[in-house]
């Protein structure tokens, strides 16, 4: 994840690293580094070295910071698919994609009218 901006950044955190009622939380490791703010997905993309592992990556970016359910944008890079979603829902699609329980798809699909995830 590339950094988040503005006083949104402890929210973010403080969704990511807050487990659920049942115990889950996403697997992320947070990049937080101005040389990455204010780029665009697209770009970070082209960061990627080759050779890594995860299916995702996920982004904290203007729209993140204007919303107070943080959402995150997670880009599936097997097929370069993305879908918003609130930065304390993440360990759902992350768990589900990780774990080949789910596909994709799935959570694309149940994205609310303003185009977030907020869970099923």
């Amino acid at each position: 994840m590339y950094r988040s901006v503005g006083s949104s950044k402890a929210d973010v955190r403080e969704a990511l690293f807050s487990p659920t009622a049942e115990g889950f939380l996403p697997n992320v490791a947070l990049v937080d580094d101005r040389q990455y703010e204010g780029l665009t997905p697209d770009l970070v993309l082209g960061l990627i070295p080759a050779g890594y592992q995860h299916p995702l990556v996920v982004l904290a970016d203007s729209a993140t910071a204007a919303s107070t359910e943080r959402p995150l944008l997670v880009v599936d890079l097997m097929a370069e698919r993305r879908v918003r979603v609130a930065a304390a829902e993440l360990w759902s699609i992350e768990n589900n994609l990780s774990g080949a329980n789910m596909d994709f798809d799935e959570f694309a699909d149940a994205v609310d009218d303003d185009g977030v995830f907020r869970g099923f």
